[in-house]
């Protein structure tokens, strides 16, 4: 890929008096040129642009150039030398340059551009040389140079461009008509006033010239004020020189290929040189930032910046973390590497698998044979095959490395190959939602799925003529620039000049860019309305809330929560669409308990009781089978067992069971899964927390002590005991 081209460009603008004529509640042509020129200027500007860019004015009341001798080159000023564009430049085009009072032959001024740039580019580089010319051809012309002109512009290889108030085919009903590409779309936007005979001559000058200099394409360089306007009336992209990076691809340990890979598709972010400066001076340098760390006690003691050390929360716990920890923790590899870790057939890549910032685009090494047979080798396997790279990239040793996918891309002039990033497990977001298919309600009807059809082909965004071989794309985001951007530099520019007036409003064409085109909006009416029909839709009434006798009436001064709690579903997070998805659920299984209790009881005239014995019983199986596993399982269901309890306010029901369970533990010595119990908090819910319940905290806390033994002779111990009691102990 070449690197950006740097430019010399000179705006050559006629100032003569024709230039401020203008008929009644119209802009005069310098008014016009001067907006295009600051357009022009404001687009290099905001693209940090290395073009550098003069200006040369003629018409002008004094003379201030190098080949003015004696009555030759007079009322032509170069009024500013090549330079980068600035907004010093942007106030010079809107306040001081004025009208002048003289003419000046504009193939003389063609001239003095050409001295200029032939002299200030001496010794420099530059991709390209230009002339951009505002005139309106009022000014006396003589032909006696013009072929030395147009000579000399071939020699140099400058270009030249012309800008005029009409486009080059208007004329009073006589003369050649010829008109360029862009006049004929532009000739109908302007009215058909009759040139003066000195603008006829000065067109067919400008033909001649434009013709000669290109016998193809020559009249294609002549713009209309108003066709530049619409071009120029967007601000240009930044431009960004293409960075290689080399590299190896290796496959295994002995195949290595010497590439170079480019951005190809990367986000565009703005530039942050937002700074603070002093509000009055708006002086960077009058205004210092410090910070200051302190600790937080009365004194506010401050801390040295070294004596501070970073810190990573970790729950409640904040790890210290210092930069040499940072340093040491931070994946390094010994260099850049783009090595196929496999292949993979390119079916099995989806498309919401790619991920990442950036596109990449990997050729052979410049300038070396054995890579580029061997890289195109590679590259016309996998497009034979449709199969794809799987590729770890690390950009160099300091950068984490990815996980991405390299295909195959064939095209007439270059082939390549185009890296994406893939997700790592942590990157992806599992969501199971039920099939509609399964829901008759979900199901459309045959006329339903016919109007959608007919929706999507009215909105197809790619035009097909009749031959079904000619397409054109209605709506090409490639060529759409990010409006953010376009109303940023919108306001800058606007607050660089007025810095005490209000934003203007949004300009109309950044509004439009993002609507639907007209012709689809149009074309899609019919389907639309079809579609409304189909899909019609109904307004349905809030449902009002069932009231208990006790929410009629209970005392509104009382305090502490409803015990007769209305079911909702959305309290409970883990409670999700991820349950529903997993079918119906009949009864508390053995895998899951807990939550298969969660939904049935929150089923439609589900019996609490009966549910709630399922869940017992699973538990009474879980503390037989012993073991930590189990016993978390069986803590897990009477956490649940209780939250539900409360909810639906069965509070005595889980009191009976948790008072009964603790009769089984103390039988059957299970000492170890009531202590579970006890560090969890497990205990009887209190009327502190469900107003259904009449035990005390302190009955709580009590209950879930242990009985005390008392000092009485046991009888010995079977010390062979049970063999499947030792197994489970074991």
């Amino acid at each position: 890929m070449a690197r950006s081209s740097k430019a010399a460009i000179v705006l050559c603008l006629d100032v003569g008096f024709t230039m401020s004529n203008s008929a009644s509640g119209e802009e005069s042509s310098l008014e016009q040129a001067k907006k295009i020129m600051t357009k022009f200027v404001q687009r290099q500007v905001f693209a940090e642009s290395k073009d550098e860019v003069a200006v040369v004015l003629f018409g002008t009341d004094g003379t201030t150039n190098d080949l003015a001798r004696g009555d030759q080159y007079q009322n032509i000023t170069v009024h500013r030398s090549l330079m980068l564009p600035d907004f010093d430049l942007l106030e010079d085009i809107q306040h001081v340059i004025k009208p002048g009072s003289e003419q000046a032959d504009f193939l003389d001024a063609i001239i003095v551009c050409m001295d200029l740039l032939q002299k200030e580019t001496i010794g420099k580089k530059y991709e390209k040389r230009h002339i951009e010319l505002f005139t309106d051809l009022s000014s006396p012309v003589s032909e006696d140079q013009l072929e030395i002109i147009i000579a000399n512009l071939k020699k140099t290889g400058i270009s030249l461009q012309f800008f005029l108030p009409f486009p080059v085919d208007v004329d009073d009903g006589g003369g050649n008509t010829s008109a360029s590409v862009h006049s004929q779309m532009h000739r109908n936007s302007f009215p058909r006033k009759g040139l003066t005979e000195q603008q006829k001559k000065g067109i067919d000058v400008v033909r001649k010239l434009m013709h000669t200099l290109d016998e193809g394409g020559g009249l294609e360089e002549i713009y209309t004020f108003r066709e530049s306007l619409e071009r120029l009336s967007m601000f240009k992209k930044i431009e960004r020189r293409p960075m290689a990076w080399p590299c190896q691809l290796t496959i295994g340990s002995n195949l290595s290929i010497r590439i170079v890979a480019y951005k190809s598709v990367t986000e565009e972010k703005v530039k942050k040189i937002w700074t603070v400066v002093d509000a009055k001076t708006l002086r960077r340098d009058d205004v210092q930032k410090e910070t200051v760390y302190c600790l937080n006690d009365d004194d506010e003691t401050e801390v040295q910046k070294d004596d501070t050390i970073q810190g990573f929360r970790y729950g409640s716990d904040i790890v210290p973390f210092s930069k040499e920890d940072e340093e040491q923790m931070k994946y390094k590899t010994e260099a850049k590497c783009f090595s196929v870790l496999g292949f993979s057939r390119s079916s099995q890549i989806q498309r919401h698998y790619y991920m990442g910032n950036q596109v990449l685009k990997v050729f052979a090494a410049k300038d070396d044979e054995n890579a580029a047979v061997a890289f195109s080798a590679l590259v016309h396997a996998l497009d034979e095959l449709k199969v794809v790279a799987i590729v770890r990239y690390a950009y160099d040793r300091r950068c984490n490395p990815q996980i991405g996918v390299a295909f195959p891309y064939i095209k007439d002039a270059y082939e390549c190959l185009i890296y994406v990033q893939l997700p790592y497990m942590e990157d992806l977001r599992q969501y199971i939602f039920s099939s509609l298919k399964n829901n008759k309600k979900c199901i459309p009807t045959a006329d339903q799925l016919s109007a959608v059809d007919s929706l999507i082909d009215s909105m197809n965004l790619v035009y097909e003529d009749d031959d079904g071989e000619t397409f054109e794309d209605l709506f090409k985001p490639s060529k759409i620039p990010n409006p953010h951007f376009q109303r940023l530099y919108q306001c800058l520019q606007h607050k660089a000049f007025h810095p005490n007036e209000p934003l203007p409003p949004i300009e109309q064409h950044l509004l439009e860019m993002l609507e639907m085109p007209r012709v689809v909006e149009e074309r899609c009416q019919a389907p639309l309305e079809k579609v409304k029909a189909l899909f019609p839709l109904k307004e349905v009434g809030k449902k009002k809330e069932e009231k208990t006798a006790q929410d009629i009436f209970k005392d509104n001064s009382e305090d502490g929560p409803n015990p007769k709690k209305p079911k909702i579903e959305d309290e409970e997070g883990s409670f999700s669409i991820i349950k529903l998805a997993e079918g119906n659920v009949t009864s508390v299984g053995s895998v899951n308990p807990a939550e298969d209790f969660r939904i049935l009881v929150r089923q439609k005239n589900a019996d609490f009781k009966d549910v709630s014995q399922q869940l017992i019983n699973r538990i009474d199986q879980f503390l037989e089978n012993k073991g930590s596993q189990y016993y978390m399982k069986g803590i897990n269901c009477i956490r649940v067992f209780r939250e539900e309890a409360m909810k639906l306010s069965k509070v005595q029901c889980f009191n009976d069971f948790l008072q009964a369970l603790k009769s089984k533990v103390e039988d059957k010595a299970l000492a170890d899964f009531w202590e579970i119990m006890i560090q969890d908090r497990i205990s009887l819910i209190t009327k502190d927390e469900a107003g259904g319940s009449s035990v005390t905290s302190e009955e709580a806390e009590k209950f879930l002590a242990p009985k005390e033994k008392k000092n009485e002779i046991l009888p010995p111990t079977d010390e062979g005991g049970d063999v499947d009691d030792l197994l489970d102990m074991m």
